[in-house]
Formats: structure tokens, C-alpha cells, sequence
């Protein structure tokens, strides 16, 4: 469980990411080492098969992965992604849920485990991202 205040300070970082604004991210639970969002389906989004595009699954993850380290670090924080791995389970043709767990919070860098699913509960993606806490 993390404290109002530290979920109060996160909310109003996040408000101010575009990205948040442009996905409609909308987010479920916070506690520490932990965040899940859900992003709507738009199908003027979708990829070459009719589903949700990879490459935005991608940022969902990593958006997500980024709020999850926010529990343990507060967001004032500076940190950049160092580099992501996703592996495609099957196409998301629903809204999406990801729930981003880390796995340590490292004293420069915290890789994160993400797990992406549709909204029937099935597992869609698994990715890996790991970021690096930047010096003041």
C-alpha cells in the first residue's frame, strides 16, 4: 500500500504526460512496485490485423512500468527507459489491462515485469523493460 499523499503526488505528475492523455490511460491500482492501467481499444489505432497495434501495447508497457517505479521512488524522480522486450501472446481485440510489477528497485537501474491482458482475462503480451535512475 503506498500513502494518499505519494498516490495524490503521482496523479498530478502524470496528469501532465501527454502520452497519459493521448492513450486515455486510465489507472486501476497503485501499490508499491506496482501499477495497473487500462487503456481503451481504438480502432483507428489498430494495427495491420485489426488489433491493437504492437507498438502502442509497447507504450502502454512502458508507461506503465514508469508509474510502477514511481511507488518506490515518488515521481519526482528523473529516470529514462534503457531498453524493452515484448513478446506477442496472441492479438488484443478489447481494451487492454496492463499490470506492471518491478522487480527490484536497484540503486541506478530497476528492471520491471509487465503483463498485458484484454479484457476477458486473457494474457495478450509479456514484456520486460528496465530503466535507469538518472542523477539530479
Amino acid at each position: 500500500m503506498i500513502s494518499t499523499e505519494l498516490k495524490k503526488k503521482i496523479f498530478e505528475r502524470i496528469e501532465k504526460i501527454p502520452i497519459v492523455d493521448t492513450l486515455n490511460m486510465q489507472f486501476l491500482n497503485f501499490s508499491e512496485g506496482y501499477c495497473e492501467t487500462r487503456v481503451p481499444r481504438k480502432t483507428a489505432y489498430d494495427g495491420v490485423f485489426e488489433s491493437f497495434h504492437g507498438g502502442l501495447l509497447m507504450t502502454v508497457a512502458d508507461s506503465a512500468a514508469c508509474f510502477a517505479i514511481f511507488t518506490g521512488t515518488g515521481p519526482d524522480v528523473r529516470l529514462t527507459t534503457t531498453d524493452m522486450s515484448i513478446r506477442f501472446l496472441a492479438p488484443c481485440l478489447t481494451d487492454v489491462i496492463a499490470r506492471a510489477r518491478v522487480v527490484k528497485f536497484g540503486r541506478t537501474m530497476c528492471p520491471v515485469t509487465v503483463e498485458l491482458f484484454d479484457t476477458n482475462d486473457h494474457h495478450v503480451a509479456l514484456a520486460q523493460v528496465n530503466y535507469m535512475l538518472l542523477a539530479a
